[in-house]
């Protein structure tokens, strides 16, 4: 569970995610909770909470405002990255979910360059950690992440599935899932409809909308995949309540 769709303090919000029947939570340590506040007396209080309640850290969420091939500030980035990623290990976390950006066109080789090479440090980084770099890339077409995802080292580079945010492209998760599912190592448990008269795409109560999970299920099965399912719900004046199905739900499956 994603403890920050609760819009509680963290301690409370794992409480929450126990309550509702989670095993594992995704902690958010650029806008939720900031490693460099956390002291080691407050790092082992937080273990013992999780401990106590009976949870592990499935994922740690870094979302930059920008991607890595932009240059602004990357160096900043790099290193406030890198932190995010020695705090999950300390969590027993193996898994850091970032912001990949958009990514630059074979013409722009200076961009490509600099996306490159940072990539490259995080993953030598988090090989040294145990940590694996997964990248959001909701705006970027399957058969381009595809292309980008071959050029890359092996192993330096992994890929979250988002259905909900997909569907709201007017995609569909499972051609996502055919065409780069062997690069998924993280997945967020998300619905939603295309609203064709507004253009747009809306996010739903898991289970309500497009996306079809005992299909993706099916599929990451096909591909061996063992990591989480992190459930998010982010637009709800129920969240509790949809939570709470969200997880019968996907253990029905």
């Amino acid at each position: 569970m994603q403890t920050r769709c609760f819009s509680q303090p963290i301690k409370k919000a794992l409480h929450t995610a126990a309550q509702v029947g989670c095993e594992g939570v995704q902690i958010d340590a650029r806008q939720e909770l900031h490693p460099a506040e956390l002291s080691e007396t407050g790092l082992r209080q937080l273990r013992k909470i999780l401990d106590d309640l009976n949870l592990r850290v499935g994922s740690v969420a870094f979302p930059t405002r920008r991607g890595y091939g932009n240059p602004q500030d990357l160096e900043r980035r790099l290193d406030a990255t890198r932190e995010a990623m020695q705090f999950a290990s300390r969590l027993n976390a193996r898994i850091l979910i970032v912001n990949l950006g958009s990514l630059p066109g074979a013409e722009d080789e200076a961009a490509r360059s600099t996306l490159l090479e940072a990539l490259a440090s995080l993953a030598a980084h988090g090989n040294r950690l145990g940590v694996r770099v997964v990248a959001q890339t909701a705006s970027t077409k399957a058969e381009e992440l595809a292309s980008f995802m071959n050029s890359l080292l092996e192993g330096t580079l992994f890929l979250d599935l988002h259905p909900g945010q997909i569907i709201t492209q007017g995609e569909l998760p499972a051609d996502f899932l055919e065409t780069v599912g062997s690069y998924v190592a993280h997945v967020h448990a998300v619905d939603g409809v295309f609203d064709l008269a507004g253009g747009q795409g809306v996010e739903v109560e898991l289970g309500r909308g497009s996306v079809d999970f005992p299909q993706l299920l099916g599929m990451l099965e096909e591909f061996e995949y063992r990591d989480w399912i992190t459930i998010e719900r982010r637009h709800s004046q129920q969240t509790l309540f949809d939570v709470e199905n969200g997880v019968k739900y996907l253990r029905s499956l």
